[in-house]
């Protein structure tokens, strides 16, 4: 067996007995189950973990991931894993979490073919085209790709909004925020890009469902 698979179950092991020595109950506690009161939406970067960034034990995050953190309405994963979160396990926060340098971002800027990925870039391609005239008026390229990564993280703050979900648990006066995060991987910090949706008012007409 090579060393790097022997070391992952070394480092699980060693992970347990730290967690014991700072506080035996850790794991009795979690095994009555989750109320985590946050629904994290991040990219699948290896660079960019969840729980870490905002110091979160586990048990304190719900968390889904995917390439440039996209909130596609035909995802069933992504579908389920918020149906989950909210009508469960009733979070009251969801944070859409995109970060510099994405690389299917960067991939959304090109007309490069990578394989069946191109379908999934297509979605972030439409996020250029909504932007289009303010994208193509920066002409410093990484500043266009910074920009470009935020629009992306407010466009699916949008779109978490207006599924059906989200809706129906305002509808039902259940206290849901949905955030829009960038997080930098050259500092670590985060960067809140103030969109903070907490009911359907800020949706356009033809968004807000009838329920």
């Amino acid at each position: 067996m090579e060393t790097f698979y022997r070391n992952l179950l070394e480092n699980n092991k060693k992970w347990v007995a730290e967690n014991l020595e700072k506080d035996p109950e850790f794991f009795n506690r979690l095994k009555n189950g989750q109320q985590p009161p946050l629904l994290w939406i991040g990219c699948s970067d290896s660079r960019v973990p969840a729980n870490e960034i905002i110091g979160a034990n586990p048990g304190e995050v719900f968390v889904h991931r995917n390439i440039a953190n996209m909130v596609i309405h035909t995802d069933m994963s992504m579908l389920s894993v918020l149906d989950y979160a909210v009508n469960v396990l009733k979070v009251k926060h969801i944070i859409v979490c995109g970060h510099y340098g994405c690389g299917g971002v960067q991939a959304a800027m090109t007309n490069s073919h990578i394989g069946l990925i191109d379908n999934w870039i297509r979605h972030i391609k439409d996020v250029y085209r909504f932007h289009q005239d303010e994208l193509n008026a920066i002409t410093e390229e990484k500043m266009r790709f910074d920009r470009f990564v935020e629009l992306n993280v407010i466009e699916q703050v949008m779109d978490l909004a207006k599924t059906s979900i989200i809706q129906e648990a305002w509808k039902a006066g259940q206290s849901v925020h949905v955030h829009g995060w960038v997080y930098d991987i050259k500092d670590g910090l985060v960067n809140d890009l103030e969109i903070t949706i907490k009911n359907n008012e800020s949706l356009g007409a033809v968004y807000q469902l009838d329920l």
